[in-house]
């Protein structure tokens, strides 16, 4: 049996990967399942919230995990695929412990919880909680998180405010009583590595009210990612927990295409308010996108794709296929136009694919190498016509112009997919396929 790690913090294993014992990776751990007891007697740790391939969430037993060290877990080989529900007397530790404010017992001062120490009890598979990491004082979380430490006392007898210490979890008390105001720095510290879909993802399991403090936290960028990979319903719920002014500044940071969408869901006067207070140009690009149809090339457009003049040099295109905020659709080519620069743009005169950039010296004019006879899609060719146009030749991209020769937008791959799939494919993803969620009668005794 592998070596056991003595203690471990649960920030060490937000996201780490979850192994067989033969070596095949079963998933990444999201979060883990503890019961909290009485008396202060340290909780049990039942198992792990594990994030298989396809996105289902599983409840892992502590049980049959044998080993966790070298940033892995390892679990014997018998999984129960069925998908994690959490009962009412679970208490997801990652989701709702970290940054519950606290008090210390022996002084009484507040604290907040920045991390969670977990061991495993001698000669047995049973884990429990038994260390809390903490921050003396009523700020936020620490911003240099989870670099733990024994603080010593000061010389006054007492601890410094702001301190961090580390202590036994019967040395703190509030677990039990429902936050209020609960903050979320700690718990997007064990997420930050994450990918826009899989914080999606991990939000989507999260009560509301957490899910809402963990959006209010999110930067204006970062939540405009995770909206865009969220199911309409968790849409909707987070943006009317916003300020209007926050809503305002995440739609402007969110692709104008998508936006549309998110507004398409809201009531019309709450709409027109949002709008209203977007600036100017983002709002007139989200009104144009909307004064189409959806399933059409114009509904399905970005207007926000690569545009270079006729005079521009392939230097110049390789630039700006470079901007890392590009998605890899939109920086698979270059559109050629005459001014203005934005969409609506001067007359439309080709493509260039990013392959052709790399073919040719790099001060060479983009007006010398377009693609001039790949024929642009009209606004209002419908979503089979842009499919079609796509596999037909071999596009990931395609550029939409209107009668008078302008460019307004690209149609990419990924829009055309979201809609092609069914409607709640987002929330089947995160929740497994049908019946994943049946009654556990009968099931293997899952250690809960």
């Amino acid at each position: 049996m592998a070596v056991v790690t003595p203690r471990v913090f649960v920030s060490h294993l937000a996201g780490i990967a979850v192994f067989d014992p033969n070596g095949d990776q079963v998933g990444r751990v999201r979060d883990l399942v503890a019961m909290l007891r009485v008396r202060g007697r340290p909780p049990r740790l039942l198992g792990l919230v594990v994030e298989v391939v396809s996105r289902r969430r599983i409840f892992l037993p502590m049980t049959r995990v044998t080993g966790v060290e070298s940033g892995q877990v390892i679990t014997t080989g018998v999984v129960n695929m069925r998908r994690f529900e959490q009962r009412a007397s679970e208490t997801l530790v990652l989701g709702e412990l970290l940054d519950r404010r606290v008090s210390l017992v022996e002084t009484g001062e507040e604290a907040t919880v920045l991390d969670i120490g977990i061991s495993q009890l001698p000669a047995r598979r049973d884990w429990e909680i038994d260390k809390v990491f903490v921050r003396k004082g009523k700020g936020g979380a620490l911003r240099n998180r989870f670099l733990r430490r024994e603080a010593p006392p000061s010389k006054g007898g007492g601890r410094r405010a702001g301190e961090t210490l580390t202590v036994e979890w019967s040395a703190v008390t509030g677990f039990s009583l429902e936050e209020h105001g609960q903050g979320a720095e700690n718990l997007l510290a064990t997420f930050e590595q994450l990918r826009p879909a899989d914080l999606a993802s991990a939000l989507h399991h999260l009560t509301p009210k957490r899910r809402g403090e963990v959006a209010a936290a999110l930067d204006d960028d970062r939540l405009a990612d995770v909206l865009e990979e969220l199911p309409e319903d968790d849409r909707v719920e987070i943006m009317g927990k916003l300020q209007e002014e926050r809503a305002a500044d995440v739609l402007e940071a969110m692709d104008p295409d998508d936006a549309a969408d998110l507004l398409s869901e809201l009531p019309e006067d709450e709409k027109e308010r949002l709008l209203g207070l977007m600036r100017p140009d983002d709002a007139a690009d989200v009104r144009r996108l909307m004064a189409y149809e959806e399933r059409t090339a114009g509904g399905l457009m970005t207007t926000e794709p690569i545009v270079l003049r006729p005079d521009a040099t392939i230097a110049d295109a390789l630039a700006r296929v470079r901007d890392p905020d590009l998605s890899p659709s939109l920086a698979a080519q270059v559109y050629v136009c005459r001014p203005p620069d934005e969409t609506p743009t001067g007359k439309y005169l080709g493509l260039v694919h990013f392959q052709r950039l790399l073919r040719d010296p790099p001060f060479t004019l983009v007006s010398s190498v377009a693609d001039t006879d790949l024929p642009p899609l009209p606004p209002g060719t419908p979503l089979n016509e842009v499919t079609s146009y796509l596999a037909t030749y071999n596009m990931v991209a395609a550029p939409v112009v209107d009668e008078s020769g302008s460019l307004l937008g690209a149609v990419t791959v990924d829009d055309v997919l979201d809609h092609l799939l069914p409607d709640d494919w987002r929330e089947a993803e995160m929740h497994g396929p049908p019946g994943a969620a049946a009654d556990r009668e009968g099931e293997p005794d899952d250690g809960r």
